[in-house]
């Protein structure tokens, strides 16, 4: 049976991105290249309300490759794979190409 998670309010579900350990010719890279710290949004509540109950949309669409903090979020495990939640004001900007 396949779960789908759909988050509350501000919240965003996020499947990070992992940096490949070696080349395409297979050149193991070092640990410490320089890893971005990004992840791709898999889904994204409805938006919290402010004080007169209006509310305030998200402003990341499913697809769109986040910039998040070095912590916090939250590890959910869902069919043997790993995503985090963070509140929108946690997610530190969008990546565009």
């Amino acid at each position: 049976m396949a779960r789908r998670l759909i988050p509350l309010f501000d919240r965003i579900l996020i499947e990070k991105i992992v940096p490949p350990a070696k080349t395409n010719s297979g050149i193991l890279l070092p640990e410490k290249t320089s890893k971005l710290n990004s992840g791709k949004v898999v889904a994204v509540g409805q938006g919290g309300r402010d004080r007169d109950g209006k509310l305030i949309p998200v402003h990341v669409k499913e697809g769109d490759t986040v910039l998040l903090p070095e912590y916090g979020g939250t590890e959910v495990k869902l069919a043997d794979k790993e995503y985090h939640l963070y509140r929108e004001g946690d997610i530190l900007g969008t990546l565009h190409d």
